[in-house]
């Protein structure tokens, strides 16, 4: 990695930052997760329902890997949570929205460098009426507590599992998938307001193609004939537009029913 400097908290020239929803990280790391790791080497990695405490972790194999690591869980056990590791110390972490529904189930952390902030996001799904209904909500707030935050810190990556896919190239069937939750139209036209709000979508950004997945159901060999949803993103503020440099799936990662995206910034 390219640093101008030998400080802990150093100016990146280059930023090469991955998102994994790992579903369980415990689980993820019976699967050589760490090998994984060393391997795509990102300089920052957001993960999402990591399904742990920090205790319940062996964060010396991170340490070992040379990252620093961050977590905000649930307060629910092996639910939820989110963390972020990272090479360089940030020069501030943020656990929590300070909106106490969300950070009830361990969704939002953010880390503060030089050039940007990153965010690692675990949206809700909507498995029945109740948890949809906490889905919208927490779409509003989110989307608040952005607008806000944005008027501080202009340079924002949020990266993570938003569980709606955008349009009817994110998704392998869209016309069966209409009305369930993660491609209904109130869900695609919130993020849609989102992205159109001050972001971009790095990898549509980039990719135009279709038939490129970021999730896939453990059910009818969905995986291995790609039927799958695009539900992680990693959205870039409009400012930091001109730094992308890649953005891209790495479905070869099989720790999870996700696989990791990724986006890289050169400043």
């Amino acid at each position: 990695m390219l640093y101008k400097d030998t400080e802990q908290i150093g100016i990146l020239d280059f930023m090469k930052i991955l998102s994994y929803n790992v579903n369980g990280i415990r689980a993820a790391l019976k699967k050589d997760f760490m090998s994984w790791l060393e391997a795509s080497a990102p300089d920052v990695l957001c993960l999402q329902e990591t399904k742990a405490m920090k205790e319940q972790v062996d964060t010396a194999l991170f340490e070992a890997a040379g990252y620093h690591h961050y977590w905000f869980s649930a307060e629910k056990k092996g639910y939820s949570g989110v963390a972020i590791l990272t090479r360089k110390i940030p020069k501030h972490i943020e656990y929590g929205t300070g909106i106490a529904h969300m950070d009830f189930e361990g969704r939002v952390i953010r880390v503060d460098f030089e050039e940007c902030s990153v965010i690692s996001l675990y949206l809700p799904s909507g498995t029945n009426s109740a948890r949809l209904d906490h889905k919208f909500q927490f779409m509003d707030d989110f989307q608040m507590y952005i607008d806000t935050l944005k008027k501080t810190y202009p340079n924002l990556v949020i990266c993570g599992d938003y569980n709606i896919c955008h349009e009817p190239i994110d998704i392998h069937d869209p016309v069966r998938n209409k009305t369930v939750s993660g491609f209904l139209p109130e869900e695609r036209a919130w993020l849609d307001r989102f992205i159109k709000g001050g972001f971009i979508d790095s990898f549509r950004y980039l990719n135009p193609d279709p038939h490129h997945y970021s999730w896939w159901s453990y059910r009818a060999n969905a995986r291995a004939n790609n039927k799958g949803w695009r539900i992680d993103y990693a959205l870039v503020s409009s400012p930091l537009q001109n730094y992308i440099s890649r953005s891209y799936i790495l479905p070869e990662a099989y720790h999870s029913d996700h696989c990791p995206v990724g986006v890289e910034l050169n400043f």
